[in-house]
């Protein structure tokens, strides 16, 4: 697929465009420098076809981050084909626009440069300085109204390369999303799977300030890996306050949850994340990180502590790994797609009336002032999560009792404990 990567200095809009250009909100947008620190990945979808978008962080930061911003903006243009170099068109050029501009000229990359923030047409007669830079005709945008996106796609296909159609359409992969409190160690399991510090790792909490998509292959299997924002009880900034809007929307978006759980930290909110995943439908992976600084005596005590603090978890499979040893990263991915095909599990009328008339069999059904409850039959309409429809004479005679009965049921005698299902109960008169 083409690879296209914006980069700019700080501030300038990046992810606004970024944002734009996919069509969604996808990356965390506010109005302070540094909000971007990480390269974030999105398809955008034309008439012309589909090509690779790439965010970065702000170079030229000034901060504690920006060797190792620069260092993944290096690696981002390593196989990119168009830059979109993003100026203010509204700001005076600052000296760190033209860094980032004589940085762009050693690449020797294919550059559009890309006026943003430019609302109003009138606005276009002050662009004149841009030409300073060195790289011809500015194009104006306006994320915010829209402005410019048809003619900035337009250039963007006019200098990518020529490819032939391919005859095998690509599949989609599974989409992992990465969960946990700050500090979790989300990130550097990111980085073991990938082989490199694609997502800035630091002992700070909020390091990740957004959702990061990462396109990667696994023994044949696609795969896009959503690094999150550690998830606080009280977010202390705006910025944290978006971040974990995304982070919670990244599990909403998932096939599989990944939830990435420190064993020397485990409480309320380890639960309340695999509970919040569970209730949209979405199978979990419990992945107890840093397992390399457990001492081994200390092994079983440490395991039992995680088996009574996660109980109401215990259905749940999970994987003891290491971002340092790199132990278990592959039972991961065996065990996401594993979930991810249980919960497209069908399972056909016919088998699902069998076992109904053998769990109504062994069980007395609810009665209402000595009205029996009946069930007519069952089916399964969808799946992702897998969702049973009872027909009854009458719904409101289900009683909580009967309808856990019917799950653990399900969950044992189908295989699909391990995946979140759900039971409706719909009202249909019995033929006479």
């Amino acid at each position: 697929m083409h690879k296209v990567v914006i980069v700019g200095r700080p501030n300038v809009g990046k992810s606004s465009l970024f944002n734009r250009l996919l069509g969604k909100r996808s990356a965390v947008v506010a109005d302070v420098p540094g909000v971007t620190r990480d390269l974030k990945e999105g398809v955008v979808e034309t008439d012309q076809g589909r090509f690779l978008l790439v965010d970065t962080g702000g170079l030229w930061s000034g901060d504690k981050w920006e060797r190792k911003i620069q260092e993944k903006v290096d690696r981002a243009l390593e196989d990119a084909e168009v830059v979109l170099f993003a100026v203010d068109g509204r700001s005076e050029l600052t000296q760190a626009d033209y860094e980032v501009a004589e940085y762009l000229r050693r690449k020797g990359k294919p550059v559009i440069l890309v006026a943003t923030k430019v609302d109003d047409p009138k606005h276009e007669h002050y662009l004149g300085p841009l030409y300073a830079l060195g790289f011809g005709d500015p194009i104006p945008t306006s994320s915010e109204h829209a402005r410019g996106l048809e003619e900035l796609l337009e250039a963007i296909w006019e200098k990518l390369p020529v490819r032939h159609i391919e005859s095998e359409p690509e599949v989609a992969g599974i989409k992992l999303a990465i969960v946990g409190r700050p500090n979790a160690g989300k990130s550097s399991l990111l980085n073991a799977i990938l082989g490199e510090e694609r997502v800035i790792v630091s002992e700070e909490p909020g390091t990740t300030r957004d959702a990061i998509d990462v396109h990667f292959t696994f023994r044949g299997q696609p795969f896009v890996l959503v690094d999150t924002a550690g998830i606080r009880k009280r977010p202390e900034t705006l910025v944290e306050e978006l971040a974990i809007r995304r982070s919670l929307k990244a599990i909403e978006e998932a096939d599989v949850v990944l939830l990435v759980i420190d064993p020397f930290q485990v409480g309320d909110r380890e639960l309340k994340l695999a509970n919040h995943a569970l209730e949209k439908g979405k199978p979990v992976v419990l992945v107890i990180s840093k397992w390399d600084l457990v001492r081994k005596e200390e092994a079983p005590k440490v395991r039992r502590e995680l088996k009574e603090k996660l109980a109401h978890l215990e259905h749940l499979p999970r994987v003891f790994t290491s971002a340092f040893t790199k132990q278990n990263l592959e039972r991961i991915f065996s065990e996401a797609v594993r979930l991810f095909e249980l919960n497209h599990t069908r399972i056909p009328t016919a088998e699902l009336n069998r076992w109904l008339s053998v769990w109504t069999a062994k069980v007395q059904l609810p009665n209402f002032k000595g009205k029996p409850l009946k069930i007519l039959y069952a089916t399964q309409p969808e799946v992702a999560p897998p969702t049973f429809v009872f027909f009854v004479n009458h719904p409101e005679f289900v009683t909580r009792a009967f309808e856990n009965y019917l799950k653990n049921r399900i969950g044992e005698d189908l295989g699909l404990k391990e995946v979140p299902f759900r039971l409706v109960f719909r009202g249909r008169r019995e033929e006479s």
